[in-house]
C-alpha cells in the first residue's frame, strides 16, 4: 500500500476486490467528527469531483468516521483503525479527533497521488483497497522548525507547509520568529521591532565566505490576525504552532529597533542595523531589569496569538564577550551573587521560565539552556525553596524542556535531570545540510546526510534506560533557511529527507542498522507521486534539476561522515 509512514499494523486482503468512490458515495460523520470530515471532504471533493455529502448510516457506498472509546484504550487519542471491506464500506474509528484525521490522511493516501490534487483530472477512477490498519505514533511530538527570521516566508507559504507537516503526520510546527537578521511577528506595545527590525537593507547570498550580495530590501512580518489564523488552520489539522522568541543571543533585529536593549556601555547600539550576514553574532541583549520588562511585554502578546503550551525562547548561540566587558553588566552579576556570565545567562534564562510557568506555560530552549547551573544569586539564596517554584539541578523549573541540537548529549542530561526532551541532533536532522556529496548540491553545507541517513535516526539513545526515555516526547527536524531565499529551495532541501523523518517519529522501527532502506525507498517511488500531485520540488533521487542548483554561490562543505554525540 505504499504508506509513509507506515502504520503499526496494516493487512490487505488478497484478490477479493476494492472499493470504488462514486458521485453517490456519502460521507457519515459521528459525534465528534465532524471536523476531520469536513477536511476530508474538503480535499477529496476538489480531487474527484464528488460533493461526499452526509449520510444516515454506514453502508457498502459509505465512508463512515467515528471516535472509539476502544481504539482510545488501545491505540491513544491520536491512534486510529481504518478498514475497508465489502458491505461495509469505508470506517475509520478514532482514539479522539485527532487520530480520526490521521486516519483520513491514510485514506487519502490510499487513493492514490490524484488525491492530492486540487481539481479532478478527466478518465480517473478511485480505488481503496480492502484491508485492515491499525496505527499511533510512537511520540507525542513530531516536530519540524521552519526559520521565517532569516528569510521571511509570506503566510501562504506557512499555512501550505502546515498542510504538508499534516499530510506526513507531522504535528508541530515550531516557527523560528526572531533572530539577528529579522524580527516576523507583530508586537503592538513595539511597534518598531516590525518597523524597523523586520527589514534589513541587503542579504548575503550562501554564507560568511561568499562574496556575493543580494543588494535587494529583504523582510516581512506576521500580524497578529495573519497569526490567528496560522494557528487557527494548523488546529484544524491538529499541528501545533509552538513560537520561538530567541533570547539573549540572535537579538540584533531587536537591538537595531530599540538600542537600549543591548550593551550600551560597550557598543554604540544606535549604529547598529538589522544583520544582513550570517554566524553567531556578539551584539547580545543587556541583561538588565528594564530588558526583563520589554520581553515580558513580548510575550505577554505571544502568548495570547499562540495557545501553545509550550513557548521555545532560544537561548542558544549567546558570546560573552560584550558582558565581560560591560561595567553595568559586571555590577549586575556581583549584585545577584552569581559566578559569572554563563550563570548570568543562566539567571537570564530562569527568570522566563518561571514568568511562563506562572502563567500555565512551559518554556522549551536550546540544550544551552543547562549551561551556567542553578546559581546562587540574591533572587534565590541558596538552599531557600519557594513554595510552587522547585527548580531541578540546573535552576530550571520541572516543566522547561530541552531541544537537544548539538548532539545527543544535552537531552541525555536534561532527561536525566527530569526534563522533557525534544531530540533534534544537527548531524541527524538539520535539513539545510547538504543532501549528497559534489558540486551540484546548492550551497552545499556540512556533511552530508542522505536519505538513507534521515531514515536511520533514532531520537531514543541507547544510553538512557527506560524512565529516562520516556522524557524524550519526540523528535524535530530543523529547516534553517540562511541559503534558502526562496520556497522552491526550501522544497528542495526538506524534501524526501521530511519523509523519512517522518517516518522516524511516528512508526515503531527497529534499530538503526536494521531498518529496511530498501522498502522504505520502494514506498518513496509511490510517494514522489503524491508530492508532484502537490507541487512539492523535491530533489530527485538522480540529483538537482538544473534549475535547482547554485553554481558559485559559495557553502562550507565537510567531508566524511560527521560524528555523532
Amino acid at each position: 500500500m505504499d504508506l509513509i509512514p507506515a502504520p503499526v499494523e496494516a493487512h490487505r486482503h488478497a484478490d477479493i476486490g476494492h472499493f470504488e468512490l462514486r458521485p453517490g458515495t456519502a460521507l457519515s460523520a459521528g459525534p465528534g467528527a465532524e471536523p476531520a470530515a469536513r477536511w476530508l471532504r474538503s480535499v477529496l471533493g476538489a480531487a474527484t469531483g464528488f460533493a461526499l455529502l452526509p449520510g444516515d448510516s454506514a453502508g457498502d457506498g459509505s465512508i463512515t468516521l467515528r471516535l472509539d472509546p476502544e481504539v482510545t484504550a488501545e491505540l491513544g487519542a491520536e491512534g486510529y483503525r481504518l478498514s475497508v471491506a465489502p458491505g461495509q464500506g469505508v470506517r475509520i474509528d478514532g482514539g479522539g479527533p485527532a487520530g480520526l484525521f490521521w486516519g483520513a490522511q491514510t485514506l487519502r493516501q490510499l487513493l492514490g497521488a490524484e488525491a492530492y490534487r486540487r481539481a479532478p483530472l478527466p478518465g480517473r477512477s478511485w480505488r481503496l483497497p480492502y484491508c485492515d490498519i491499525a496505527d499511533a505514533p510512537r511520540f507525542a511530538w513530531r516536530g519540524v522548525l521552519l526559520d521565517v527570521a532569516r528569510h521571511f516566508m509570506p503566510k501562504d507559504v506557512v499555512l501550505r507547509y502546515v498542510d504538508l507537516l499534516a499530510s506526513h503526520k507531522l504535528n508541530v510546527l515550531h516557527l523560528h520568529l526572531t533572530d539577528d537578521q529579522g524580527w516576523r511577528v507583530e508586537i503592538r506595545r513595539h511597534p518598531r521591532l516590525t518597523e524597523v527590525g523586520s527589514w534589513r537593507t541587503r542579504t548575503k547570498v550562501g554564507l560568511r565566505e561568499s562574496p556575493l550580495w543580494d543588494e535587494r530590501p529583504h523582510g516581512g512580518h506576521y500580524t497578529h490576525d495573519d497569526i490567528r489564523e496560522i494557528v487557527a488552520y494548523a488546529a484544524e489539522r491538529h499541528v501545533t504552532v509552538v513560537p520561538e522568541i530567541d533570547i539573549p543571543g540572535h537579538s540584533q533585529a531587536a537591538i537595531a529597533a530599540y538600542p537600549e536593549l543591548g550593551v550600551t556601555d560597550v557598543v554604540d547600539t544606535t549604529a547598529l542595523e538589522v544583520l544582513t550576514g550570517w554566524g553567531i553574532n556578539p551584539n547580545v541583549l543587556a541583561p538588565v531589569e528594564s530588558t526583563l520588562r520589554f520581553y515580558e511585554d513580548v510575550l505577554t502578546e505571544v502568548l495570547a496569538l499562540f495557545p501553545s503550551t509550550f513557548v521555545h525562547l532560544g537561548g542558544d548561540e549567546c558570546p560573552k564577550d560584550q558582558w565581560k566587558a560591560s561595567a553595568v553588566v559586571q555590577a549586575r552579576i556581583k549584585e545577584l551573587g552569581l559566578r559569572d556570565e554563563d550563570e548570568l545567562q543562566s539567571w537570564f534564562v530562569r527568570h522566563f521560565d518561571r514568568w511562563l510557568a506562572d502563567r500555565g506555560r512551559r518554556l522549551i530552549g536550546w540544550d544551552e539552556i543547562l549551561e551556567g547551573g542553578a546559581g546562587r544569586g540574591k533572587e534565590r539564596p541558596q538552599g531557600e525553596r519557594v513554595p510552587g517554584d522547585e527548580t531541578t539541578a540546573y535552576g530550571l523549573t520541572p516543566g522547561a524542556a530541552v531541544s537537544s541540537w548539538r548532539g545527543y548529549e544535552g537531552g541525555i542530561a536534561a532527561a536525566r535531570a527530569g526534563h522533557d526532551v525534544v531530540m533534534c541532533p544537527e548531524s541527524q536532522v538539520y535539513l539545510d545540510w547538504r543532501q549528497a556529496p559534489g558540486d551540484d548540491e546548492p550551497v552545499p553545507i556540512a556533511h552530508v546526510r542522505t536519505l538513507e541517513d534521515v531514515y536511520r535516526f533514532e531520537p531514543v539513545p541507547d544510553s538512557l534506560g527506560p524512565r529516562e526515555a520516556a522524557r524524550v516526547i519526540g523528535a524535530q527536524a530543523n529547516i534553517w533557511t540562511e541559503t534558502m531565499d526562496t520556497v522552491r529551495a526550501v522544497d528542495y532541501m526538506a524534501f524526501p529527507r521530511l519523509a523519512a523523518f517522518a517516518e522516524t517519529a511516528w512508526s515503531p522501527l527497529p534499530a538503526p542498522a536494521e531498518r529496511d532502506v530498501e522498502g522504505f525507498l520502494a514506498r518513496m517511488a509511490t510517494h514522489y507521486g503524491r508530492l508532484d500531485a502537490l507541487g512539492v520540488e523535491y530533489r530527485p533521487p538522480g540529483g538537482p534539476l538544473p534549475w535547482q542548483r547554485r553554481p558559485g554561490v559559495v557553502g562550507r562543505p565537510i567531508e566524511g561522515p560527521p560524528p555523532i554525540v
